[in-house]
């Protein structure tokens, strides 16, 4: 999804235009999410990217999207910009630390006397 939103409408309150916004993205995600994934892919990630306009977006996380928008509107914006691209996620194994080192174990039979 790449779109520019307006923050001003004629005739509309703004609050209800910042809601008519966010109310957008966060159906974007919840439709995006619903699709079956392909194989080998984990999850859906989700490349960010938020700004005033096109060329002066930035990347952000996705967490921070509406956010973002909250703050352009409470700045006075007139419009801006959100950049949300689907893309496979694949879980890395995490790696182990000294502590979770997996320990043999000695039985009793094995024990000098």
């Amino acid at each position: 999804m790449r779109k520019t939103y307006p923050l001003q409408a004629e005739g509309r309150h703004p609050d209800r235009v910042l809601d008519a916004v966010k109310h957008d993205v966060r159906k974007y995600l919840k439709r995006e999410r619903r699709r079956p994934l392909p194989e080998g892919v984990d999850f859906w990630d989700f490349a960010c990217r938020f700004g005033l306009s096109a060329e002066v977006a930035e990347t952000v996380h996705l967490s921070a999207v509406i956010s973002s928008i909250d703050t352009a509107a409470k700045e006075h914006a007139t419009q801006v910009y959100v950049e949300i691209i689907t893309t496979h996620g694949k879980r890395q194994p995490r790696p182990l630390a000294p502590s979770d080192e997996v320990v043999p174990e000695v039985e009793e039979d094995d024990l000098p006397e």
